[in-house]
């Protein structure tokens, strides 16, 4: 079984997307959404959702190989991941149901970037897709644990020991530390790898 473990880091809506949500915006808050803070605030977090959000980068290793990691042009980015994972027979991650490969079949759709593999996303099963935090939860709405914490609980170390985390990508971005980002991505990708190889006894 060819397994691949991946993580992605996303940016929220590029300039040109701008005057679509500010309509979507005060759409919603004609409806009486008060709880949208302000535009800004709206606009950052379109990078939790692939309908305006953008891959910054995708990381991956297939099995025990070399971590591998893919950033540029986000149509290609998406063209050469679905081409690794051709004959992937098993998509491990940390949240990755809810919202890695969600991120990366929306991006996909909106780019007309066909997915080399016919994945289900149904619920309450690690196959096609192992989702460590479902399959540590037991798809339970208790005891939920981020990675970094899930990791102290292994006895394994945190991913989390540079100044980029998640919350940091964009404003790294900005900055010009794409390196960095992508080595953030790709340790996250190594110990979700572990994680694995402990939950699963292998």
């Amino acid at each position: 079984m060819r397994k691949l473990f991946l993580d992605i880091e996303t940016l929220p809506a590029e300039e040109s997307r701008k005057e679509i949500l500010l309509e979507l915006y005060e759409r919603k808050m004609k409806k009486g959404n008060k709880n949208l803070g302000s535009f800004e605030e709206y606009l950052e977090l379109t990078g939790l959702d692939g309908s305006f959000g953008r891959i910054c980068c995708i990381s991956y290793a297939i099995d025990d190989g070399p971590i591998k990691t893919l950033s540029g042009e986000e149509k290609q980015v998406l063209a050469d991941f679905w081409d690794a994972a051709g004959d992937v027979n098993l998509f491990v991650g940390f949240n990755i149901m809810d919202f890695d490969l969600r991120f990366i079949f929306q991006r996909s759709i909106i780019f007309g970037v066909r997915p080399s593999v016919e994945l289900t996303f149904a619920r309450y099963r690690n196959s096609p897709i192992y989702d460590i935090f479902h399959e540590w939860t037991r798809w339970s709405n208790l005891g939920k644990v981020g990675l970094h914490g899930l990791a102290r609980a292994l006895g394994l170390p945190s991913s989390k020991n540079g100044d980029i985390e998640g919350k940091d990508v964009a404003r790294a971005y900005a900055a010009g530390r794409l390196k960095e980002i992508c080595e953030y991505c790709e340790r996250d990708v190594e110990l979700t790898r572990q994680i694995y190889k402990k939950m699963t006894f292998s």
